[in-house]
């Protein structure tokens, strides 16, 4: 049996983080979502491990901003291939290209919608655990 699809969350506004935890809880023990509330909390524990198969980070965060996290995990030999989401209210065409440029694996907005939300949470998901890499090998002790 293969283990589940680990997915980091992080986001500074508590409610964001418990509305996406309710809905990746959906796709039951095929998922497991760990959260941070900071990007120095998320750069600690990738550096700590286990490795999750995909970061979702969101862009507007107070001291470290999802744009400085998503640049210090790529300039991170041991972070830099894990896929990273970009996640924010911004539809900006510049903020748009700044996670690409930064290499951000892809960019979702986030809606006022619930509906909308679950349903580009299912794509996410099913995307996701269809075009993932092999798994990271975890760190000793994790």
């Amino acid at each position: 049996m293969s283990r589940p699809f680990r997915v980091l969350l992080v986001d500074d506004n508590p409610a964001d983080l418990m509305l996406a935890q309710e809905v990746f809880a959906e796709h039951g023990e095929r998922l497991t979502v760990s959260t941070c509330a900071s990007g120095e909390e998320a750069l600690g524990r990738l550096r700590r491990g286990p490795m999750p198969d995909v970061v979702i980070l969101d862009v507007n965060m107070p001291v470290m901003s999802g744009f400085e996290v998503l640049q210090a995990i790529k300039d991170d030999p041991a972070l830099l291939s894990i896929p990273v989401v970009m996640l924010s209210t911004s539809s900006q065409p510049g903020d748009i290209a700044r996670a690409y440029t930064l290499h951000a694996s892809s960019y979702m907005v986030k809606s006022n919608s619930f509906q909308k939300f679950v349903d580009q949470v299912d794509a996410f998901v099913t995307f996701w655990r269809e075009s993932r890499t092999p798994s990271w090998p975890d760190r000793p002790g994790s």
